[in-house]
């Protein structure tokens, strides 16, 4: 598996797991996956999620096609899969086994440099501390409530998301009220020069004060500090006024994945 993500990732410039399925493999393995393999492909089942690949220099032999095709004998009736390259093979694919694009999701990027933070009135902004754990479950909760993925976040997902190598308190920014929290910006830092708007929160009780903006430009500023030289971010296309956001903070659209999804 290993080599063929890697491949992938060379070629297409993104890698075929995304951080759902990394961490469903890491922390639970086959106990809440199904796993096919093939001599140059895989294709993983975690629920109603579909995850394949296959090697770059063996595409077009019919391998994805079989892979999709066993996972589908053992699949729920309701499925989706991500295309995370927008790969046209992908999208042919979908089509002939019953799939169709239902949700299309914006990579935005921009190159680092030095961020004004907005003043926020009545709030602190400030890193993560141990004791905020049940305030950002909270926040998260609330502002993702309608959203398929984050909204979903809990006590036990929280906990491994932070033992990833990656987390730094410093770099979950928190807009601390006195009385709980209002909004928090999470960054990710995936190497010395890469970084990422990872999540961005706010109490929807607290819309209309600019805590959106304030913890995104606290973020920025965090992981310029650090020496990142890039940062990207993931929006949902129709999300009009959070792209409009990001776009008056420097980030360009610069890749799409496509999301497919099939019920019978």
């Amino acid at each position: 598996m290993d080599r063929v993500v890697a491949a992938s990732a060379e070629v297409d410039g993104v890698e075929p797991l995304d951080e759902a399925a990394r961490m469903s493999l890491a922390h639970h393995g086959l106990a809440a996956n199904a796993l096919w393999l093939a001599d140059d492909g895989f294709a993983v089942l975690r629920g109603h999620d579909l995850d394949v690949a296959v090697a770059p220099d063996a595409r077009g032999r019919g391998d994805g096609r079989a892979l999709v095709e066993a996972a589908l004998a053992e699949a729920p009736a309701r499925l989706t899969a991500w295309s995370h390259a927008d790969h046209p093979a992908a999208a042919h694919l979908a089509a002939e086994l019953g799939f169709e694009a239902t949700r299309a999701l914006w990579v935005m990027s921009r190159e680092a440099g030095p961020a004004e933070v907005p003043e926020a009135e009545g709030v602190t902004i400030r890193g993560y501390r141990d004791s905020d754990a049940s305030e950002v479950l909270r926040v998260n909760a609330a502002a993702f409530a309608r959203h398929p993925e984050q909204g979903s976040m809990d006590t036990a997902n929280l906990a491994e998301r932070m033992a990833e190598s990656w987390f730094d308190p410093a770099g979950l920014l928190v807009a601390d009220a006195g009385d709980g929290l209002l909004a928090f910006h999470w960054t990710k830092q995936h190497s010395e020069t890469l970084g990422e708007v990872y999540v961005v929160a706010v109490d929807p009780a607290a819309q209309g004060r600019g805590l959106g903006k304030a913890v995104t430009a606290a973020g920025l500023a965090h992981l310029e500090s650090v020496g990142v030289r890039r940062i990207i971010l993931y929006v949902e296309s129709d999300n009009e006024a959070a792209i409009a956001t990001y776009a008056n903070l420097g980030f360009a659209h610069t890749s799409t994945h496509v999301q497919y999804a099939r019920s019978r």
